[in-house]
């Protein structure tokens, strides 16, 4: 099919194809390269009518037709007709190699398949540490590119990566209403939520039913510290308020800050009189969310799934075996999380009419939060560093892969028995290994 052009000329509605423009530019530019400068005006205007080109263009199609151009192509010098010029590809030297681009993908996994900003602050903080402990080795150019290089740059060069590695599951709510109780714990909201210290944490149960609800099965309490994101977990045999009491102890203890509150959801497990006894004795304070209300919990609701989802998967754990292989798992990804995972905060909101803007705090890990806490005293903050001066986060990495690798044989030797076909992948994403 010609290709056809539509303009306005003396108030009609004409049209030319291209070729007949061809014609008409090849005709037009012998007498427009030999007339004056007043007479190249009037031709221009006639052109332009004819064509429907702009005015620049016609003045640059004109004055070029049929004159002779020299072009460098691969190096060689080539004369051609100006209305035959090839056009070059433009080329851009790639700033970010192979050699970059490997090493990349090898930080991105060990820092568990963050997103781009979370990845340029987890490389800034944590390639001093893995090259301290001989765990990568890079020249000096490419170290100096992964130090400066944008999170948008970061995302646009794993975009392929990224694709492969994408969960479909879904979990279901398994929080049951507690007794009247309740009406004695005073509700706490998202516009409460404006605590400036360390030591309000969030609580909440994450179920491992995998989809089968019948029966015991094992739960994780997650706990959640609001200001500076410091995330602790242990895996409990069932949602009995005996074995959550004795979890929430034991996370307490481990804690590197006084316990000061804790908020929780509407479940029996949580809105019972032994530990509303408990916070009274030690003078903590004890809030609610709302009922239905997710978002109340968001700070823990957010760490069910970038931690305890990501860790341990959708599939129902229900053995004894398997309630101490994941407190194993626990207790080497608490370090990992706190000491090494950046992780955002939501510092601003606005809203005009119908349009919410949100800004958000530079990446950090929970630890530099608490170095920078103000409301923690010396001592502590000498022994916290201590220990991260200690810690290797390739070799912790490695460490929760072989537990997540023993937790997936020991489910494996209990459903053989069922002869049910279950993938790894459903199970949970591994680092794979990678050497550089």
């Amino acid at each position: 099919m010609t290709e056809r052009v539509d303009f306005l000329a003396g108030g009609n509605l004409m049209s030319l194809s291209l070729r007949e423009r061809k014609a008409a530019v090849r005709e037009v530019s012998k007498r427009y390269q030999k007339a004056s400068r007043k007479e190249k005006g009037k031709i221009l205007d006639e052109f332009v009518k004819l064509t429907g080109y702009t005015r620049c263009y016609s003045s640059y199609v004109l004055r070029s037709f049929g004159k002779k151009i020299k072009i460098n192509i691969n190096g060689k010098n080539i004369i051609l007709l100006a209305d035959n010029r090839i056009k070059q590809r433009r080329r851009n030297n790639r700033k970010y190699d192979e050699s970059v681009l490997k090493a990349l993908k090898y930080l991105w996994r060990l820092s568990d398949y963050l997103c781009g900003k979370r990845v340029a602050e987890y490389i800034k903080e944590t390639l001093p540490v893995l090259e301290r402990f001989d765990e990568i080795k890079l020249d000096e150019n490419t170290r100096n590119k992964l130090m400066s290089i944008s999170p948008a740059t970061i995302d646009r060069l794993l975009k392929k990566e990224r694709d492969k590695c994408r969960l479909k599951n879904r979990g279901r709510s398994l929080t049951k209403p507690g007794t009247l109780l309740k009406h004695q714990i005073p509700i706490r909201t998202f516009a409460d939520w404006n605590e400036k210290k360390p030591g309000f944490v969030e609580v909440d149960l994450v179920g491992h039913d995998g989809g089968i609800l019948r029966g015991d099965f094992l739960y994780t309490l997650d706990a959640t510290d609001v200001h500076t994101g410091w995330t602790e977990t242990r895996a409990v045999r069932n949602k009995a308020q005996v074995w959550v009491f004795d979890a929430l102890t034991h996370i307490r203890r481990r804690l590197p800050f006084n316990l000061l509150g804790i908020d929780s959801d509407n479940g029996s497990e949580f809105i019972n009189g032994h530990l509303m006894r408990y916070c009274e004795r030690e003078k903590i304070t004890f809030t609610r969310s709302r009922p239905y209300r997710k978002n109340d919990n968001c700070f823990v609701e957010q760490k069910n799934y970038s931690v305890v989802r990501r860790a341990v998967g959708y599939l129902r754990y229900d053995t004894e075996k398997e309630l101490k292989t994941i407190n194993r798992l626990y207790a080497i990804l608490r370090l990992y999380t706190n000491f090494f995972q950046p992780s955002m905060k939501l510092i601003e909101k606005t809203r005009t009419g119908s349009k919410v803007t949100k800004k958000y705090s530079k990446p950090a890990t929970p630890y530099q939060r608490i170095i920078q806490s103000n409301d923690i005293s010396e001592s502590v903050k000498a022994s916290i560093m201590k220990e991260y001066e200690q810690l290797n986060p390739a070799a912790l990495k490695r460490e929760i892969d072989n537990i997540q690798r023993r937790l997936w044989r020991q489910y494996s030797d209990k459903k053989r028995g069922e002869h049910t076909a279950v993938k790894p992948n459903d199970f949970v994403y591994n680092l794979n290994e990678a050497t550089i």
